[in-house]
């Protein structure tokens, strides 16, 4: 009877260890969706697009022809940013679905970047989520990336599930489902290294083969096309570049500082079970240029 019961207990201890915490707050419930052109427009790829008829839902899809593409339609020096997105199953190697904020249109070579990007991959593999922040970078070699990849805790192809930005003076958190899954803190000795210019945000799905999936080892197979993403759920709120000095910061917590200890205790969970890849642990990096790193 010892060996069963002793089974049964390290097998109930073991689903402790992976159930899902609760962040204890969720700033999604805190804002209603709105409708896709309250808050965006169609940047590229119009044919591979389509609105839903009470326009709260977009699908957009990539071919041999063209990928597609949406930007906000007014820029933010902070906010929170979400959409409820749905992935799609089988081979997606080297498909890049993105719910991402950049000034890149603003500040050709020079940029800024907050990504959230699902990379595709082969039947049998779970989806990556990379998150990612680029400060005043370029692709001419001075871009310094900051890449920090998870698995998923669900199949992000069976259903809809809410991915956020919250970007604010002091912080960017990635949430997943209102779980945070990455804190990047401003540095008050080294401001050069987060993001401080107004931004857009920006949704696409497009053919990013060269690195996407396992370094580039699986590329876009276009005989499985369309590779079809959808998008519903759309919450933007935040200040906007226009907006008065006075318009206060959208909070990471319910205290309005930084994250609360339940946050920061599934935040911790999701990194202990999840992670695959950070650049501060990724000794071939020169992290000269992310002192971050070192904190």
């Amino acid at each position: 009877m010892a060996l069963p019961l002793l089974a049964c207990l390290l097998f109930h201890l073991a689903a402790l260890a992976h159930a899902q915490p609760s962040p204890g707050y969720r700033p999604s419930s805190l804002r209603r969706p709105i409708r896709f052109r309250q808050g965006y427009s169609n940047l590229w790829g119009p044919t591979h697009q389509t609105l839903s008829q009470d326009q709260y839902s977009l699908t957009m899809w990539l071919d041999r022809t063209s990928g597609s593409g949406f930007k906000s339609n007014r820029p933010y020096r902070n906010g929170y940013f979400g959409a409820s997105i749905k992935l799609q199953s089988g081979y997606t190697a080297g498909v890049n679905t993105a719910f991402y904020l950049s000034n890149d249109q603003a500040h050709p070579g020079y940029h800024d970047e907050v990504d959230i990007e699902f990379l595709g991959t082969t039947p049998g593999k779970p989806y990556t989520v990379q998150t990612n922040v680029y400060v005043r970078g370029s692709g001419d070699g001075r871009l310094i990336g900051r890449e920090v990849r998870f698995h998923l805790w669900f199949d992000p192809t069976t259903d809809f599930h809410h991915y956020a930005i919250i970007w604010n003076p002091d912080q960017i958190i990635f949430l997943v489902d209102d779980v945070p899954i990455r804190r990047y803190a401003k540095s008050s000795s080294a401001q050069w290294t987060f993001p401080d210019r107004p931004m857009w945000m920006y949704g696409s799905i497009w053919d990013a083969s060269p690195w996407a999936t396992e370094n580039g080892k699986y590329k876009v197979e276009y005989r499985f096309e369309p590779f079809v993403a959808r998008y519903t759920g759309f919450k933007i709120e935040g200040c906007s570049a226009f907006a008065p000095a006075w318009c206060r910061p959208v909070a990471a917590s319910p205290a309005g500082g930084g994250l609360s200890a339940q946050q920061h205790a599934a935040m911790e969970w999701v990194r202990r079970n999840y992670l695959v890849y950070d650049y501060c642990e990724d000794s071939s990096k020169d992290h000269s240029q992310t002192p971050e790193c070192g904190r």
